[in-house]
């Protein structure tokens, strides 16, 4: 017996590795819910009580929940729902409906995934529930003209006939009652552009007149979302906002990193577990590891961002190696924070990056000003007339295909809002490019030209 707690309390390194992953990995791919948000006590209070309203006494209600990423919008409401679903009554009788304003664009996906959520796709009563992908709304049959196979009678209705429908479809027993509905808006502030926000204006028009008991509840990090919706939507939505922001101290970020990377007090190795959890507490108190986290803290205090950090930290232990040291988490912030645009920048041809150097120095000259490829074409020329030896001189044709090109990978940005009338060269555009992106950039281009770079460096073309 004695020897079996031997072998189950000293693993071989590589077994305590792999599991160090599995458990490590399963924390940051799949969060838990603390039991409490914290820091947020009045905010959890105050939305508690709104959808125990819906969900118990059947009052409808609407509320937008903003705050930036990170600040814990969908964990406060997560746990809410899992408070309120804990009561069996509720839980027997209260319908979530999860919608994501990035995966539903526009009205008819919106309907069918509600029809999907509320198991309606089949047979509702007397009713079958038929998708028509290629029309604009869902459509509905009575039962009996399937059962007796003479004819098929299609009605096709507007959106907020179809909503009714669904709605209608929710009531039991007697008409009076009906089955609540939290209708859940992620990214609120995408549904508001879509064609006349018909989602929008039908669920709040449920909420405010009572037909149904529902709740909307909108997350968004816009502050000013109430300005994208239009007045019919606006004079139906109750103004109630919970604002939530990020409170969280460096010191309480470099707490939860160490908590993060710690292994339970379950661990089947007790040795490794120690010896694990001391070189976490080491590695939290590295300055470099601290000037590390910093870095990310003022940058974002997101923490699936400081997850992705961590992952990559973790993906380099290994049983040669079965620690995490602090030049891990470098690399790793240099993976995770790696400018994308500074990487276009490296795949430019030497025409374009002059182009680039051009606008830089216009931007230096007009102090930030809107500029136009008449002016950009100018400023290359000055160049040209005077290292006419290292760089080719391009027809100006090319010299346009090569500023779209720039325009096509976003590096610079119409400003004009109707550019129909005006000539390509004389458009105005903004360099969407700051001073230190295009230096770093020029020291990592391979082979680039010294008189290009000599070029960048001067203080105006």
């Amino acid at each position: 017996m004695s020897k079996r707690k031997v072998k189950e309390t000293h693993m071989p390194v590589g077994e305590c590795i792999s599991q160090v992953q599995m458990i490590l990995r399963e924390r940051f791919c799949h969060q838990r819910l603390p039991e409490k948000p914290v820091g947020m006590e009045s905010q959890h209070k105050h939305l508690l009580e709104l959808l125990r309203r819906t969900a118990v006494h059947g009052e409808s209600n609407s509320v937008l929940i903003v705050g930036p990423r990170g600040s814990g919008k969908t964990m406060l409401l997560n746990c809410i729902l899992r408070e309120l679903l804990e009561v069996k009554d509720i839980n027997k009788n209260v319908l979530p409906v999860h919608l994501n304003g990035l995966l539903q664009t526009d009205d008819r996906i919106a309907l069918k995934e509600i029809t999907r959520q509320l198991n309606l796709e089949n047979v509702v009563g007397d009713k079958v529930f038929v998708s028509v992908y290629r029309s604009y709304a869902v459509c509905f049959v009575p039962l009996q003209f399937i059962a007796c196979s003479l004819f098929y009678c299609y009605f096709q209705g507007s959106f907020a006939e179809n909503l009714a429908f669904l709605l209608e479809a929710l009531k039991k027993g007697d008409r009076s009652s009906s089955r609540p509905v939290l209708f859940i808006l992620d990214e609120f502030d995408l549904f508001a552009h879509h064609k006349n926000q018909t989602l929008l204006y039908n669920l709040l028009d449920v909420s405010q007149s009572a037909q149904a008991p529902i709740a909307v509840i909108g997350l968004t990090c816009r502050l000013d979302v109430l300005e994208l919706l239009e007045k019919r939507v606006k004079s139906r939505f109750s103004h109630r906002q919970i604002h939530l922001l990020s409170s969280l101290s460096f010191i309480q970020y470099l707490d939860n990193v160490r908590s993060q990377l710690s292994l339970p007090q379950d661990f089947p190795d007790t040795k490794f577990h120690d010896e694990w959890n001391d070189g976490i507490k080491t590695l939290c108190e590295d300055q470099l590891v601290v000037d590390v986290l910093q870095r990310h803290y003022n940058s974002s205090k997101d923490f699936r961002f400081l997850h992705l950090l961590l992952m990559l930290a973790l993906s380099r232990v290994s049983a040669s190696k079965p620690a995490i040291k602090p030049t891990d988490l470098l690399e790793a912030s240099r993976v995770c924070m790696v400018d994308s645009k500074a990487n276009i920048l490296h795949g430019l041809s030497i025409l374009e990056l002059c182009l680039i150097i051009a606008m830089k120095h216009l931007n230096d000259i007009y102090e930030g000003e809107p500029f136009n490829f008449q002016m950009v074409h100018n400023e290359f020329k000055k160049f040209l007339q005077r290292k006419s030896h290292s760089i080719h001189n391009f027809d100006k044709p090319v010299v346009i295909k090569a500023f779209e090109h720039l325009q096509q990978l976003e590096l610079i940005r119409s400003m004009d809002s109707s550019t129909a009338k005006i000539q390509k060269e004389y458009q105005l555009v903004k360099l969407m490019l700051d001073h230190s992106q295009i230096m770093e950039a020029l020291q990592k281009y391979p082979q680039c030209p010294t008189d290009v770079k000599q070029w960048a460096m001067s203080a105006f073309g």
